[in-house]
Parts: structure tokens; sequence; C-alpha cells
């Protein structure tokens, strides 16, 4: 997504209605590496630049920027949102791609949690079987470690 060749001084980038990553960064609540990031891997077009090399960002980039963020909130991989741009990029887009997108991700969030949930459980059984005191047994560590015994009770 190359960018046309303006390089603005900055105070005419201002005028233009064009931030500054930093400025880019507060607005959206993503990081100014986070935005080179996303640039390098191209969920970000290739900033514009400023006479002195200065990246630039018009409301639309600040647009994408806050979809990303939310993206990731929700737990998408960046392939999921690198889909999930293209699709909203694409204005002839089937909702119902968009639909099966987000049902995939919520399915595969069930599993993780089913999977969480299950080594909260171990955990808690192991902390509720080890002793806590001065004694250098600990079921805890023994389970880590592939020795542990299984409770008697």
């Amino acid at each position: 997504m190359p960018r046309p060749a303006l390089r603005p001084e900055a105070a005419d980038a201002r005028a233009l209605g064009l931030h500054t990553i930093g400025e880019a960064a507060l607005a959206s609540a993503v990081t100014a590496k986070m935005i080179r990031h996303y640039e390098s891997i191209g969920l970000m077009p290739t900033a514009g630049r400023t006479f002195a090399g200065y990246r630039l960002y018009a409301e639309s980039d600040l647009h994408r920027l806050r979809f990303i963020k939310r993206a990731r909130t929700l737990g998408f991989s960046i392939k999921e949102i690198e889909q999930l741009l293209s699709l909203w990029d694409d204005r002839q887009r089937a909702s119902s791609e968009v639909k099966q997108l987000a049902l995939q991700h919520a399915r595969a969030l069930e599993q993780k949690i089913r999977e969480m949930e299950s080594m909260r459980a171990t955990l808690t059984d192991l902390a509720r079987r080890c002793h806590g005191d001065n004694h250098p047994d600990c079921p805890i560590l023994e389970d880590l470690a592939g020795t542990s015994r299984k409770a008697t009770n």
C-alpha cells in the first residue's frame, strides 16, 4: 500500500491534518514500536514521510490502527487480522465471511478456556496438597519434575 511521494515540512504536514508517529500512537493507543512493526509486516501501509524523514499518518491510518488494536484485544492473531482487514477493505465482501472468521475464533477461545480451566484445577489441587511449611517435600515441584505421587485421600 504505497503512499504518494509527498514530502512536506512538518508544519505543512500538520496543516494537511497528518500526524506524527507519536501523535498516532497517542490517538490509537498503539505504541510507536508496534506501529512500525505493523508497517513492517504489511498490516499498515508504508507511512508517508516529512522532508526530514519523519513518518506521517492520516486519519484513515489512525482508524486502521484502532481496528488492529481492537482485534488484538479480542485475541485475533496477526494472520486473522490480515484477513479481517482484507474483508474490511473490500466493500463488496460477504458478511458471512466475517461471521465465519469470528465464530472460528470464538471456538478457538472456548478450547483455550477449557485448557486454562484444566490448568487452574491442576494447580489448585497441587497447591492444596502442598503443606507450605519448612519441609522440602513439595507436590508442586514433584509434579513439574514428573515424579508426582497421586493423592491417597
